[in-house]
């Protein structure tokens, strides 16, 4: 089926989310104002496109439960869905959709959004214009998808690095904006919502993430046989624990996004 990823909502929201990493990795002051100011103007807090992301996001952020329940979720999903005012929904995409052509550069439509298939499955089974059969067909994938076992992960022990593999875990996300953890794509949507909330659920879930971060990081220092390595994996663990005692900052996001992608690189083959 054709599918107009800017008639997505969660596309673009997604899309913004890459497009804001990059401005603040690039230190692009301006460009991370301009993504701000959009998201707080168009996902405002009861805004129709907040409420379209959210229903989206229920389908597409929901695992590991019962297959009846997913199925409930699902149908009560399209029954709030169904209740949206469509023209409202279609006019503020329109006004979202213009306010990225003018502000932000084009390529913000070109942001690689890993997970864009599910995207267009849900935006087809919210769509009433979709074939029987083919809603069917996406509603069933949905709900396997929705009840289907998380993958297990370890994260009890860390691997020892040298100085060069070290150095290299940077640069890698420096050159691959696109390719997003999962657990940076969390730090980066807690972000976005902050600007709504003055931040309350954004503090509360680094509270929960740093100190994740900082108990694998200090397995890291006590594992490693390298001495710079060590010295600086301690500096990490400085920093978080200083963190705690001041303001949020773009900074912050960048070092704490590097510090996710370092930690997944050392515990990748645990």
């Amino acid at each position: 089926m054709k599918h107009n990823k800017k008639r997505n909502t969660v596309f673009i929201y997604e899309a913004l989310s890459r497009q804001l990493t990059k401005a603040i990795l690039e230190s692009d002051t301006q460009q991370k104002n301009k993504i701000v100011s959009i998201v707080k103007d168009h996902f405002s807090v009861k805004s129709v496109l907040a409420e379209e992301l959210e229903l989206y996001q229920v389908l597409l952020e929901t695992a590991n439960i019962q297959e009846n329940i997913a199925e409930r979720m699902l149908k009560e999903a399209k029954l709030a869905y169904s209740k949206l005012d469509g023209k409202s929904v279609f006019d503020a995409q329109s006004k979202l959709i213009a306010a990225i052509n003018k502000g932000l550069e084009q390529n913000v439509w070109s942001n690689f959004v890993p997970n864009f298939k599910s995207l267009a499955s849900v935006n087809a089974i919210f769509n009433d214009k979709t074939p029987v059969k083919n809603r069917v067909l996406f509603e069933q994938a949905i709900i396997d998808r929705m009840s289907a076992p998380k993958k297990s992960s370890t994260h009890n022990s860390l691997q020892s690095v040298d100085n060069l593999t070290y150095h290299s875990f940077i640069k890698k996300f420096n050159d691959k904006y696109g390719t997003l953890l999962q657990e940076q794509k969390d730090l980066l949507n807690q972000f976005i919502t902050s600007f709504a909330d003055d931040g309350f659920e954004l503090r509360l879930y680094l509270n929960e993430e740093l100190s994740r971060l900082k108990n694998l990081v200090r397995t890291a220092t006590t594992t490693t046989q390298e001495a710079l390595v060590s010295q600086k994996l301690a500096g990490v663990t400085e920093y978080l624990e200083e963190f705690r005692k001041r303001e949020f900052t773009d900074t912050d996001l960048n070092k704490i996004l590097k510090t996710q992608q370092l930690v997944r690189e050392l515990t990748a083959n645990d």
